[in-house]
């Protein structure tokens, strides 16, 4: 697929609506803007995570897959094939599993922080949670997979954020009541 982006300024915009791809008009407020939206912001917490990650391999094909979202949710009611059928999702599992099986199980809940990479996997979790719920909320079947790959990359981005705490041994541990000031 060739693309080509001669003009960014288009001022289409302004009077707040936006084109979807398939050229009909809609609020730049609309469920699926938003929607779109959460996944874009989600790609750019990926983009910080590269980053910060450089040697992670899936965080680029990850990328690819929200960008290849995004056109599936510009695109309402086409009828083509998903762009993150439930392949994808399982590739995510084993990529979530080979993570996980070198840390140890967890005895606590785990707050966001440690290295810079897990506060931004964590961030990046958190996302990846807003746009399940934004797309959950378009109520459209042909998304469904979609719905299920969200889901599993928060779950990645949690065991992610473990694996950038040398898998786990550098985690922040909740403890109940660590607010109060004889807690330490």
């Amino acid at each position: 697929m060739n693309v080509r982006i001669d003009r960014v300024t288009t001022r289409g915009g302004d009077g707040g609506e936006t084109s979807l791809g398939d050229g009909a008009r809609v609020a730049k407020d609309s469920a699926r803007i938003e929607a779109i939206g959460d996944v874009d912001e989600l790609n750019a917490m990926l983009g910080l995570l590269r980053v910060a990650l450089p040697d992670v391999p899936a965080i680029p094909r990850l990328q690819d897959a929200l960008f290849d979202l995004g056109a599936d949710l510009c695109l309402p009611g086409s009828g083509r094939t998903p762009s993150l059928p439930d392949e994808a999702t399982a590739w995510l599992e084993a990529e979530t599993e080979t993570l996980r099986h070198r840390q140890a199980a967890l005895t606590s809940f785990v707050l966001p922080g440690g290295t810079t990479g897990a506060a931004w996997a964590h961030l990046a979790r958190t996302v990846a949670r807003r746009a399940e719920r934004r797309v959950v909320g378009l109520h459209d079947p042909s998304l469904a997979s979609a719905v299920r790959f969200l889901n599993r990359l928060s779950d990645y981005l949690f065991v992610l954020a473990r694996h950038a705490n040398d898998d786990g041994k550098t985690d922040i541990l909740w403890r109940r009541g660590g607010w109060r000031p004889n807690a330490g």
